[in-house]
């Protein structure tokens, strides 16, 4: 294999950057955090969906993902992968877009539903394409500066939705009548979407030949990674705790209207406070990531969701909401450069679809099961109550991460 050029790293870092940024523009129309639970619940769908839609997206991105793995274990055009699998999620943006925006089927009592088959589309799509997405990156960047690399593309990405998080409130302050308001959203969402992914077309590869992969070895290898990973497996049992973060993410938003009964305009405000807390920390986190290893990075991304579940617990005006949302970006801007770091550390020289798929279809269960739990007790008005168990469960999460798992990275490898 040939390796990348530091020039080469670094052009295509400005791609990514310019990727990032269409889709965390776009991607401002259709926050799991705020927008898709809100727009369900205006929609008229029950409560416990409409507040379970985060975790519920989760769950669905991990269903496609070790197949995806087994099925493109020997592609070798990765760029023309990356590309075509994108035009999944164009379709169902546009989707979106022409429903809730020139159709008469956005205006039916049961639209909630409409619209909800289109969102577990979506999800499906995505958990098509991030284990490609992955393997491409892999191949298009330098391991040293990988953490700076997706920190500085993930902020690219805030600062994007900072701009969409900008016109959403300009729409939903707007005269442009329910659900018109959120399906132009969804149109800008396929646009941006489209941008981004034309900008794949730029990107510089690392030129390799990659060695045939039966199906056999594939399993073998699959095999291996579950039984012969003490330190990856300690990993993943800090993730199964953090699981518990997936029904809160939609969460805070139903709680929180419920109980200061904002304009529903306010979820502009979320989303421009969220990506600029979110930029900053992907930064942050990559950079800290890169100097003293991204075990320290997911350390901070667990810490910001438990701050997020004190200041819901505590909350007593809208500052306290705002500080939720701010929490919450932090969190999320953390957790995706140190996530996405960690497979590439933990895998080393093996496959990293392949340790994604597993990673994504081994917390599955446990993301249903806390999703089933706290909408049960949500369903019963019992809101504080998940907050304690989430918050009990990040605590755990953190002590496991902290005291048993050694950071897998450069200098510091231990399956």
């Amino acid at each position: 294999m040939e390796s990348l050029s530091l020039k080469e790293h670094y052009q295509n870092q400005k791609f990514n950057n310019l990727h990032e940024f269409f889709w965390g523009f776009g991607s401002a129309f259709h926050t799991v955090y705020a927008v898709v639970p809100l727009f369900l619940k205006e929609l008229g769908s029950p409560e416990v969906i409409a507040s379970s839609s985060a975790g519920l997206f989760s769950i669905i991105i991990a269903l496609p993902m070790l197949i995806i793995a087994a099925l493109t274990r020997n592609i070798v055009n990765m760029k023309k992968m990356v590309i075509s699998v994108h035009c999944l999620i164009l379709l169902i943006a546009f989707l979106m877009g022409y429903v809730f925006t020139f159709s008469e089927f956005g205006e039916n009592p049961n639209s909630w539903k409409i619209y909800f088959i289109l969102f577990i589309f979506y999800a499906l799509s995505i958990g098509i394409i991030v284990p490609i997405w992955a393997d491409f990156l892999e191949k298009t960047t330098k391991r040293s500066f990988r953490g700076t690399f997706f920190g500085i593309g993930f902020a690219f990405n805030s600062v994007g939705a900072f701009g969409g998080g900008i016109v959403l409130k300009y729409l939903l302050q707007s005269n442009t009548p329910f659900p018109r308001n959120f399906g132009y959203g969804f149109i800008i969402l396929f646009m941006c979407l489209l941008l981004g992914t034309l900008v794949f077309y730029f990107y510089k590869e690392k030129s390799y030949n990659r060695p045939y992969k039966s199906l056999k070895a594939f399993k073998v290898e699959t095999k291996d990674i579950i039984t012969n990973r003490p330190n990856f497996h300690r990993y993943l049992f800090s993730r199964v705790f953090y699981c518990s973060t997936l029904p809160a993410i939609g969460l805070y938003a139903i709680y929180c209207q419920n109980k200061f009964n904002f304009d529903i305009s306010e979820v502009g405000s979320f989303t421009i406070l969220n990506v600029i807390s979110m930029g900053v920390f992907s930064y942050v986190s990559g950079y800290v990531g890169d100097k003293y290893g991204h075990k320290i990075s997911m350390l901070l991304a667990y810490s910001f969701h438990l701050l997020a579940v004190v200041l819901a617990l505590f909350s007593k005006n809208m500052f306290w909401v705002y500080g939720i949302f701010i929490a919450l970006g932090a969190g999320q801007g953390s957790f995706m450069p140190s996530a996405m770091n960690l497979i590439y550390d933990f895998a080393n020289k093996d496959d990293k679809k392949t340790y994604m798929a597993l990673i994504d279809t081994f917390l599955a269960p446990f993301a249903i099961l806390f999703i089933g739990a706290i909408g049960f007790l949500v369903n019963g008005n019992k809101f504080i109550l998940s907050f304690y168990i989430i918050g009990i469960c990040l605590i755990a999460a953190i002590i496991i991460l902290h005291f048993f798992v050694k950071d897998p990275g450069p200098n510091k490898l231990s399956h």
